[in-house]
């Protein structure tokens, strides 16, 4: 008996889906494992970090200086054969520095003088944009097309970026001096915002026995980039039923003040909810989870445990959020919570 997909028109046996499900499983959890040799602990965010490759998403990581959001990144691009380079984001920082510039040279053959773009670091794959909040919205701007179009625009020629390409972006917490809240444009091009905590105590004790004893690990590059490409290709042929779809729908509406959906707390405490990119990312997220557990259907589960870095970033507080000390994983959580899972008519 074959399953079709309507999303996909391919046609597989139930015996080819299941061994594609375990393929993915099973390489996700050697990258994981891989991963795990050089960051402790923070399974939530290394896991998310994952699910986001798949999905082709961006990720926003956020926490204190020193938590291992930047060796988390490096560990990711060790683990995959992808071109990656490192943009150190600060207040001098310009678009030039970011996307590449135009330079004089002189042709050899002839003598005569010519411009060259010169490509900047955002060409790599895996591009790790280091403490992102530190530099001018100006400098900001230079991110946008790449992070959604992937491709780069300068001086009237468009250039398009290797696929898969992947913006992995670390920040402080706002609060602390020297940083600048990143524009809406920006946050909404992230798939995720990972809050990524301090270690506990067992945790703290291997990074100390790791990183003060003579042995360090070695991470082996496990993935390369078609295979990346064909597992991103299975997590989009994943089947979700109208139900599901509905259920993400609602729960990005749900963030709308004065809308069909909106529960109370988003009326008093939200300025501004998410656009369309949050409902695409709950149902992208939830695919990637329902492979990982070995089925090729997402649930209103797989959507449940992807709410929060999906939404966080995407829902705007206002003034009486912040008077009343109510921050967006709480609202996100109410949200989720006077959400109801029943499909209702349209």
């Amino acid at each position: 008996m074959a399953m079709a997909t309507s999303e996909s028109n391919i046609q597989s046996t139930p015996a080819e889906v299941k061994a594609q499900c375990e393929a993915f499983r099973s390489t996700f959890n050697l990258l994981r494992s891989e991963v795990g040799k050089v960051v402790v602990g923070h399974k939530e965010p290394v896991e998310l970090v994952l699910i986001s490759l798949f999905a082709g998403g961006n990720v926003l990581l956020e926490g204190v200086p020193g938590l291992g959001k930047t060796l988390l990144v490096r560990s990711l691009a060790q683990a995959l054969t992808l071109p990656f380079s490192r943009i150190q984001f600060t207040p001098d920082l310009m678009p030039a520095d970011v996307i590449g510039t135009s330079i004089v040279t002189e042709n050899p053959e002839n003598g005569r003088r010519q411009f060259v773009f010169q490509k900047g670091p955002i060409f790599a794959q895996i591009v790790l944009a280091d403490e992102i909040n530190r530099a001018t919205p100006k400098t900001q701007s230079a991110l946008l097309e790449a992070m959604q179009e992937r491709s780069v625009t300068s001086g009237g020629t468009t250039y398009k970026l290797t696929q898969p390409f992947l913006v992995l972006a670390t920040q402080n917490p706002i609060e602390q001096e020297g940083t600048y809240p990143l524009p809406e444009a920006q946050l909404d091009r992230f798939l995720f915002k990972i809050t990524v905590g301090y270690s506990q105590l067992d945790e703290l004790m291997t990074i100390l026995d790791r990183t003060t004893g003579s042995e360090t690990p070695e991470i082996s590059a496990v993935l390369d980039a078609p295979r990346i490409l064909e597992m991103q290709g299975l997590v989009r042929k994943v089947i979700v039923a109208d139900h599901v779809k509905q259920f993400a729908a609602r729960l990005a509406m749900a963030t709308h003040p004065g809308g069909r959906f909106a529960p109370e707390i988003t009326n008093k405490y939200i300025r501004c909810g998410s656009s369309p990119r949050g409902a695409q990312a709950l149902l992208l997220a939830a695919k990637v989870k329902a492979l990982c557990e070995g089925r090729f259907h997402a649930s209103t589960a797989d959507i449940k445990s992807v709410a929060a870095p999906c939404l966080r970033h995407r829902v705007l507080l206002n003034f009486e959020a912040e008077a009343d000390r109510i921050d967006a994983d709480a609202i996100v959580e109410k949200v989720l919570a006077s959400t109801p899972t029943e499909p209702i008519s349209v």
